[in-house]
């Protein structure tokens, strides 16, 4: 090793194909322009096959690109590992899914989905649901109720109807004197209930007197509740509030004692806090009011080691031989930082879903809490908070290899603001210059790149040719970088994704990658 390492990851910060909304280049980022244009770098793919998903037309995510930066490996991941649990059968052969249906049918009581209703394969897929659906009725439930989640994030801004028109479709084909199908609630991911690294729980509380307690404004379909809160709000999808579907008064689906319920979102980070909810009798972090004694599964394990939740009906992948596992095994002393909302994403997901340490005395981890305002009041987030903090770790030379996720460009992107985009570039730009600085002045190798796109397509053409807010991730390249004055490197030839960020981190160290990692990027 010739010098320490910093590793910056620029959270949802691709480049451009179409040029539609993209905050990147209409930035003003002085720094991250210099460093494209004086030191080697190269496009990396950020989505698709090359971080474990199906097609080349799913969007990446910071969970698999982390996943991925943090071992060197292509997993199947999300809705390609669900894909196949439900393709070879394995799912309803799992010990969850038989006590899923067994509970009702012994106990004659409801089946609950819960989740994500898009195609968006970022957190969840509705034809998961579809299949889910179809086969309990197949094994002979009688009774099934759908919690809705609305996304208008991962996939167009307002196309919420679309997918309750296909379930609506669905239920009318199952419906018969033996199978009683209703959605029972909804609203927006970004209201209720998919909150995250516990920054807002009063969005997961609101969703439990949603779903389980059926308080809320009733409305007779879900179509109505989406119609009238668009109206009233003129807010898109994710940001649409709760509602509970109600006949003659009474909401039809409440969650009560002995009913069984499935949240059927397969991507962890949104999901273990109403599955804390759920699945621990000692919950503390609000009020529950009624704390139902039912069977509860996840898709997935979105913890393993919370074991949260205890049921799952698909096996999560087992990343091995991660990045970290060879840093400390060289000895060497690694920070990680970030703000809450990717914290999880520099530790959790770069170990490899891996919630503790390997080593306490080799792993340092700071996690600057985030505001809980929305993110384009202060698009700015905590990047400052961030580098004093990374600043202070460089100047203490007792760390060789430190990461860190700047939020900024998939956060604020997210919110549909392009200004607060830019705005947001502009901060993380400043962020890039003091650590740029301090690198060159305390001899460190800076490496700069990102974990998938968002920030450099906030606007689309939609099926009419109409431009329209994007508020979902993009399928661009995203960004390499080595900026470094005191040694030259050469880009490999070849295509390069995530995955090959490890063994290029490993061979500026001079470490022999596992035989298991993809190649390195450099020659």
């Amino acid at each position: 090793m010739k010098k320490p390492v910093l590793l910056v990851v620029m959270d949802g910060v691709g480049f451009s194909k179409t040029h539609l909304g993209d905050a990147v280049t209409m930035a003003n980022t002085p720094t991250l322009d210099e460093m494209l244009k004086n030191y080697p770098n190269t496009r990396l793919k950020a989505h698709g096959p090359a971080v474990g998903l199906p097609s080349d037309d799913d969007m990446g995510n910071s969970e698999v690109g982390h996943n991925a930066l943090g071992c060197g490996q292509i997993y199947s991941q999300g809705a390609k590992l669900v894909n196949e649990s439900i393709s070879s059968g394995k799912m309803y052969e799992s010990e969850a899914w038989h006590e899923e249906i067994e509970n009702v049918k012994k106990n004659d009581s409801t089946l609950h989905f819960l989740g994500l209703l898009s195609d968006g394969n970022v957190h969840s897929n509705i034809a998961h649901l579809f299949a889910m659906i179809k086969e309990a009725k197949k094994e002979g439930v009688k009774k099934v109720r759908v919690h809705i989640l609305l996304d208008g994030r991962d996939v167009p801004a307002t196309s919420a109807l679309i997918y309750v028109d296909e379930l609506e479709k669905l239920m009318v084909e199952l419906r018969d004197a033996n199978f009683d199908i209703k959605i029972a609630s909804g609203g927006g991911r970004m209201k209720i209930t998919m909150d995250r690294y516990q920054a807002n729980w009063g969005m997961v509380e609101e969703g439990w007197h949603t779903h389980v307690l059926g308080e809320g404004k009733q409305f007779a379909t879900a179509k109505e509740a989406i119609e009238a809160y668009r109206d009233q709000f003129g807010v898109i999808d994710q940001d649409l509030p709760a509602f509970v579907i109600a006949e003659n008064g009474e909401p039809v689906g409440k969650i009560v004692d002995h009913d069984s319920v499935i949240l059927f979102n397969f991507r962890g980070d949104r999901a273990i806090e109403i599955s804390m909810a759920f699945d621990m009798k000692d919950f503390d972090k609000f009020d529950r009011v009624v704390y139902p004694d039912v069977c509860y599964a996840g898709l997935l394990q979105y913890d393993g080691d919370l074991k949260l939740p205890k049921r799952f009906l698909v096996n999560p992948p087992e990343i091995r031989h991660t990045l970290t596992e060879l840093m400390i095994e060289h000895g060497v002393n690694e920070y990680a930082i970030s703000e809450t909302q990717k914290y999880g994403h520099v530790t959790y997901f770069w170990n490899g879903n891996k919630s503790g340490k390997f080593s306490e005395e080799l792993e340092t981890y700071v996690e600057i809490p985030s505001d809980v305002v929305p993110f384009d009041e202060r698009p700015w987030m905590k990047s400052a908070e961030i580098t004093d903090e990374l600043l202070k770790a460089l100047a203490s030379k007792k760390y060789q290899f430190l990461r860190v996720n700047f939020p900024n460009g998939d956060m604020v992107g997210h919110t549909g603001n392009l200004d607060a985009t830019i705005c947001s570039m502009e901060a993380l730009d400043l962020a890039l210059a003091r650590l740029k600085k301090a690198c060159k002045e305390l001899g460190y190798i800076m490496l700069v790149m990102a974990d998938h796109g968002n920030a450099d397509e906030m606007l689309e053409k939609n099926k009419k040719g109409e431009i329209q807010v994007r508020t979902a991730h993009s399928l661009n390249p995203v960004p390499f970088i080595i900026v470094d004055d005191d040694n030259k490197y050469e880009i490999a030839d070849g295509e390069f994704g995530l995955a090959n960020v490890a063994p290029t981190v490993a061979k500026i160290f001079g470490f022999e990658a596992p035989a298991c990692w993809e190649k390195s990027i450099i020659k």
